[in-house]
């Protein structure tokens, strides 16, 4: 089986001390808690059957974070650090655990990420530190992800994989 956590909220960019607390809650339940209820139900299943693969949605945000995010960067970081927890935890049990990090992409998360307005001006600012010159697309998250669910990555857990077109170089 396989187990993939892409739950996920954006924080709208803006300044740290003036994210709601009731907003913050919401992220980390979201994007890290979501993770822990997964697990939960599906790693005694996945330990029975001897097998299993997890893959984890985080973010660039992990490891290169952009000002104004700094409470979704924290979450993103957080599921960074659990993947690799968990995949310490789990390969006993041939379960295999890694994480996807995409860079923004088109998505219904993209104009909070941008501050809530998507202009050609914005946009040409996110796309000037993608040396690839282009936003990630759902297909592009989709096939590392596909990369990780199968056996040509059977020896690869605990890691994060980029998906950002070279930004985080």
């Amino acid at each position: 089986d396989i187990l993939v956590n892409n739950a996920g909220i954006a924080q709208r960019n803006c300044p740290m001390t003036e994210v709601s607390e009731e907003i913050f809650d919401r992220i980390f339940a979201v994007n890290v808690k979501s993770i822990f209820l997964a697990a939960c139900h599906a790693v005694p299943i996945m330990k029975k059957q001897g097998t299993g693969v997890i893959i984890n949605s985080a973010s660039t945000a992990a490891i290169s974070p952009r000002p104004g995010l700094v409470w979704y960067n924290g979450s993103k970081g957080a599921v960074v650090t659990i993947t690799k927890s968990m995949a310490v935890e789990l390969a006993k049990d041939n379960i295999r655990v890694n994480a996807l990090n995409p860079v923004i992409g088109e998505t219904g998360l993209t104009i909070d990420f941008m501050g809530g307005v998507d202009t050609p001006e914005i946009r040409e600012k996110f796309l000037a530190t993608i040396p690839m010159g282009r936003m990630s697309t759902p297909l592009d998250v989709a096939n590392a992800a596909l990369f990780f669910a199968s056996d040509e990555s059977a020896f690869v857990t605990g890691v994060s994989i980029e998906v950002d077109g070279g930004r985080c170089i």
